[in-house]
């Protein structure tokens, strides 16, 4: 949807995925969308270059965040929440639930 404006599909999977939970990693956004590890790691690295996302290493795991400096941070974040809005309603759900942590055992579905 968002292909002619920021040049990629991957550039929009990567903002979406982070407009929506709030950070991400280079793998858990190439599993989500089902794409190249490769083609995520790289549109990451450019945009972290351009200023657009900022990057902090948690154990291993380089973890990416919108930067808040970005001088068009308000208003990126307000077409990407529209954006968000026409996707499927399922791939909405499955962006905005971010379980990260496993349940309690025994506890009802």
């Amino acid at each position: 949807m968002l292909v002619p404006i920021l040049g990629s599909l991957n550039t929009e999977r990567v903002l979406i995925f982070i407009q929506a939970r709030k950070d991400g990693y280079a793998r858990d956004i190439a599993r989500f969308f089902e794409t190249n590890l490769y083609g995520i790691q790289k549109q990451l690295d450019k945009l972290e270059a351009g200023g657009v996302l900022a990057s902090r290493l948690v154990g291993r795991t380089r973890l990416y965040t919108f930067n808040p400096r970005y001088p068009f941070l308000k208003e990126l974040q307000t077409l990407l929440s529209k954006a968000l809005t026409f996707y499927p309603p399922e791939v909405q759900e499955n962006l905005l639930m971010n379980r990260r942590r496993p349940r309690r055992k025994g506890k009802p579905q």
